[in-house]
C-alpha cells in the first residue's frame, strides 16, 4: 500500500466513507457466513468476532478473534473474517492504489476444540 492511500484511511479521506468501520463490519459478517462460503465448514454458534486494525505506513494489519460456546475451534471463522475485512479495504480503496498487496494470511493462537490449543511460534520472518 502506498502511504498516501494509509493516510487517507486514517484522514477519513477514501470517498467511499470510513474505510476500517466498513471493513470491521464486513470481517463480523464473513465469520458468521465462513459455512456459506467454504464448502465442508460446518455451522457453528459464534458467540462474538473482534476485528482490530494496526495502521502503519505502508500496510493495513487485520486481527480477529472469534469466540465460541461450541466444542471446536473458530480459526476458519477468524480467517475468513480477515480475508474478508482485507479485501473489503482493497475494494475501498482501489480507485487511489491499485499496486495493493494482501500479504499473509496466518493463525497466530487457538484454544479450545479437539486439536486442543496452538500458538504460532515466532520466527524471524515473521516479524519483517
Amino acid at each position: 500500500m502506498q502511504s498516501e492511500t494509509a493516510g487517507m484511511i486514517v484522514r477519513g479521506g477514501v470517498h467511499k466513507g470510513d474505510v476500517l468501520a466498513v471493513a470491521r463490519v464486513a470481517g463480523i459478517q464473513a465469520a458468521k457466513r465462513t459455512p456459506d462460503l467454504i464448502p465442508l465448514c460446518h455451522p457453528l454458534l459464534v458467540g462474538s468476532v473482534f476485528i482490530n486494525f494496526t495502521i502503519e505506513d505502508l500496510f493495513v494489519e487485520v486481527e480477529a478473534q472469534v469466540d465460541t460456546v461450541d466444542r471446536t475451534g473458530v480459526e476458519m471463522e477468524a480467517l475468513t473474517a480477515c480475508s474478508v475485512a482485507a479485501l473489503t479495504i482493497y475494494d475501498m480503496c482501489k480507485s487511489a492504489d491499485r499496486s495493493m498487496v494482501i500479504g499473509d494470511l496466518t493463525l497466530w493462537e487457538k484454544t479450545g476444540g479437539r486439536s486442543g490449543s496452538y500458538r504460532r511460534q515466532v520466527e524471524t520472518d515473521d516479524l519483517v
